[in-house]
């Protein structure tokens, strides 16, 4: 495997507090890794970071060889990180046709790609996005972000809020991307799924990366200490 993305001494602020004081972490092309920690202790805004969403930052974030630090967001999802953000935001009046081209990028997901992994979407693809149900803009947002052909998608929360019903679909979505070796950072607080899914995993602890390591290393115990599950 070669390297996509590389974080390390990751420092960043929200105007003047600090929020990320020393982050570190590594992906592979086509690994799945997961961002773990409690609620508030970093991970969105590792994330924003990555994506060039915070104004005041300090470390290294290599992407493809190439230095995100200090570069618009919109420069960064060009050079091939698709983010599908917590909270879901669909543009609440395009359609959802318009929502899955407007950032399209030739490449291997296109239109019919996205309809096939979503039939739901094809069925709505000329209602608005703020008509869909929750469960139905999540998938919207997923198929947006896959339009833009990225090279590593993150998945901030992806199954957060969603029905039952909704958050396994969304699961044997992400283990059907796996397999097609897309590189996924991935944040979700459904330990058991990511357990069977991810390649690699960091622990993030008010701000700083506390443990990283595989699966089989991640005890119940490593769990309990730092996500209180």
């Amino acid at each position: 495997m070669s390297k996509l993305l590389e974080v390390k001494s990751l420092k960043s602020w929200y105007g003047e507090s600090q929020a990320l004081f020393d982050i570190n972490l590594q992906i592979e092309k086509g690994e799945i890794v997961a961002l773990l920690g409690r609620n508030g202790m970093g991970k969105s805004t590792t994330i924003n970071s990555i994506c060039g969403m915070v104004h005041k930052y300090e470390g290294n974030i290599n992407f493809n060889n190439v230095s995100l630090i200090g570069m618009p967001s919109y420069r960064i999802a060009q050079l091939g990180i698709g983010l599908v953000p917590e909270g879901r935001r669909a543009f609440s009046n395009l359609t959802v046709l318009e929502n899955l081209v407007a950032t399209a990028v030739d490449g291997e997901w296109s239109l019919s790609e996205i309809y096939n992994l979503f039939p739901r979407l094809e069925e709505r693809k000329f209602q608005l996005a703020s008509s869909l149900s929750g469960g139905e803009q999540q998938m919207l947002v997923i198929g947006r972000a896959l339009m833009t052909n990225p090279k590593l998608l993150i998945l901030d929360e992806a199954t957060e809020g969603l029905s039952p019903t909704v958050r396994l679909e969304i699961w044997k979505v992400i283990e059907f991307l796996k397999t097609k070796n897309i590189s996924i950072l991935i944040v979700d607080k459904s330990l058991k799924q990511l357990l069977d899914l991810a390649d690699k995993f960091y622990i993030i602890e008010k701000g700083k990366t506390v443990w990283e390591g595989f699966s089989q290393n991640l005890t119940s115990q490593i769990a309990q200490k730092y996500l209180g599950v």
